[in-house]
């Protein structure tokens, strides 16, 4: 019997960056195929009650920084606390990655992914930016602006939009989301919870 989990998930997340190469590393070691949903995390926060960063209290946003750099060192992940290209819009990273999959599959939408993440949170590029998205196509060793060309078309919004649907129905209200035989982890920080579920 094939394990199968869905990885909902905001490409612009700090949280999704820190988890996404673990995640990817024990959906392997554990045979377990992903799903991968990028979804869009507006949306999903405007019904499950979440808010924007620029809008939580000033004392959440402080410990927002205070978590980002403690997870920072202890998963010795280089992290700018405060990039320069963010806020950045998630749609059009998270529909590069999606095309990525329709074109070139699984593995190379979580590729892509992990590309994204860290060219947010590690590299100072603006994943918001469609030069740059093809330039992260291209590095993934793929025809960048094709990949890029192909994320503009309505069937990639229309995955994209399913995603976001599929998320709130799953009552997803955070990311990265991982949902299992079922049972929903939220956080990179519920990953332990989420192996020994793989492991049984």
């Amino acid at each position: 019997m094939t394990k199968v989990c869905d990885y909902y998930f905001a490409p612009q997340s700090p949280w999704t960056y820190l988890g996404h190469e673990r995640f990817v590393a024990l959906a392997k070691k554990h045979g377990v195929q992903v799903n991968v949903k990028p979804s869009d995390i507006g949306k999903v926060f405007s019904v499950s009650g979440g808010l924007p960063l620029a809008k939580r209290a000033p004392q959440r946003q402080a410990y927002r920084l205070v978590e980002l750099k403690r997870w920072s060192a202890h998963l010795n992940m280089p992290l700018n606390l405060q990039p320069k290209y963010f806020p950045v819009p998630g749609d059009p990273s998270a529909k590069l990655i999606i095309a990525a999959r329709f074109a070139h599959g699984t593995d190379a939408a979580l590729d892509i992914a992990g590309r994204v993440m860290r060219a947010v949170w590690a590299e100072e590029r603006n994943a918001g930016d469609p030069d740059t998205l093809a330039a992260i196509g291209s590095e993934a060793g793929f025809d960048g602006r094709a990949l890029l060309k192909s994320s503009e078309t309505t069937s990639v919004q229309a995955e994209y939009d399913r995603y976001t649907d599929e998320a709130i129905a799953a009552n997803v209200f955070g990311a990265p989301w991982y949902v299992y035989e079922g049972e929903g982890y939220w956080g990179q920080d519920r990953l332990d919870f989420l192996e020994r579920a793989f492991a049984k």
